[in-house]
């Protein structure tokens, strides 16, 4: 963080918070992630050559982003880069708004869901860097840094423990807001950091059958809960394990 305590991608955006933004209530579900992603783009060389493929730039324009490439044409148009260094257009579609389209296709879909219906929720309510983010950024950024051609950043690492006793707070504040008698939790880190807190449930494989939903007591409020695989699982992102993708796949057909 800078003096201000206020945290920049690099090419100089800043970190903003993504939570949800429509508040009226009552809400049908209560969702809860992981944490926010970030817009992102392809960083090409003035030469043609393209340095980094997908770099966080900015954050999402709203919670689960599904990636809109007018919004993220405008969101980087927006982004000042010397001539000299390149040039900054939206990476490939695959990286921007995956986990937000997956929520759509592969969550809210067969549940008979909308998005109008869901209050959305991550443990950590911003992006963060990860390790090949980081990586890259050492390769191909960090040197022009040095030079005072570009702006340093600031993005908070995944921290090892994703929500502190104050985030536990904000959370729940926000499920009393949603009015929402629904949880679905996506992946291990909210059934750990979450619903571990008033349950003997520690992590997605102590639910047997997977998407076996069931009933926990929260703040003297009774809710059900529906734990599922993270969307990098089930739409098959990055490192993923097959086991989730076809469980998940099986407990959609179980629905219709």
């Amino acid at each position: 963080m800078d003096a201000n305590g206020q945290c920049f991608f690099p090419f100089g955006q800043k970190l903003e918070a993504v939570r949800q933004i429509e508040k009226e209530g009552p809400k049908k579900v209560f969702v809860l992630g992981v944490y926010a992603s970030a817009v992102h783009a392809k960083w090409i060389s003035s030469d043609g050559k393209v340095l980094i493929k997908a770099l966080a730039v900015a954050s999402e324009p709203y919670i689960f982003w599904n990636g809109c490439p007018v919004e993220s044409s405008e969101i980087i148009s927006k982004i000042n880069i010397p001539k000299e260094l390149g040039t900054l257009v939206p990476a490939d579609s695959i990286f921007n708004g995956p986990s937000g389209r997956s929520l759509d296709s592969h969550y809210l879909s067969p549940l008979n869901y909308i998005r109008d219906d869901c209050w959305l929720c991550d443990l950590i309510p911003h992006s963060c860097l990860n390790s090949s983010q980081k990586k890259a950024l050492e390769r191909e950024y960090d040197k022009y840094v040095k030079t005072d051609l570009l702006p340093g950043y600031n993005i908070p690492e995944v921290p090892k423990k994703l929500a502190d006793e104050n985030r536990i707070k904000e959370i729940l504040n926000e499920l009393k807001q949603s009015q929402a008698k629904k949880i679905i939790l996506l992946g291990d880190q909210p059934i750990k950091y979450f619903l571990s807190r008033y349950s003997t449930y520690k992590k997605l494989t102590d639910f047997n059958p997977y998407g076996m939903p069931i009933k926990i007591l929260i703040e003297d409020q009774e809710y059900e809960v529906l734990a599922l695989a993270h969307p990098r699982q089930t739409s098959k992102l990055g490192s993923s394990n097959p086991k989730w993708y076809d469980c998940h796949q099986e407990w959609i057909k179980g629905l219709k």
